[in-house]
């Protein structure tokens, strides 16, 4: 098999990899509000579910290192691929799924 398909196949997994971290980290930090929201609305003191979200917060900060880790093996990745001689498409390695590459964030007001 030619260097540039096993190469594709490679990043293909990478870039999955790193939209799945994001995803976490996203649902992640929402199941936090949604845990703050839920102790207002049924008005329960500061301390109920302290513990619970504070392992939430844990769980947030590792996927953090996780994506870092990533991160820094796509780098790495990237130094392999030059070489090896895999000539890259565009800006990044070789052409990043069209989902991901058009995927827009929805920020909202916190406040």
């Amino acid at each position: 098999m030619e260097k540039v398909f096993v190469a594709k196949k490679v990043a293909t997994k990478l870039y999955a990899t790193e939209a799945a971290l994001d995803a976490a980290m996203t649902e992640a930090a929402e199941l936090i509000g949604e845990m703050v929201k839920a102790r207002a609305e049924l008005g329960l003191s500061a301390v109920v579910g302290d513990q619970a979200q504070a392992k939430i917060v844990e769980a947030i900060a590792a996927l953090g290192e996780a994506r870092t880790a990533v991160v820094a093996a796509h780098a790495d990745l990237d130094e392999v691929r030059r070489r090896i001689g895999v000539r890259t498409k565009g800006l990044g390695f070789l052409d990043k799924p069209a989902a991901q590459a058009t995927e827009t964030v929805d920020l909202r007001e916190v406040g």
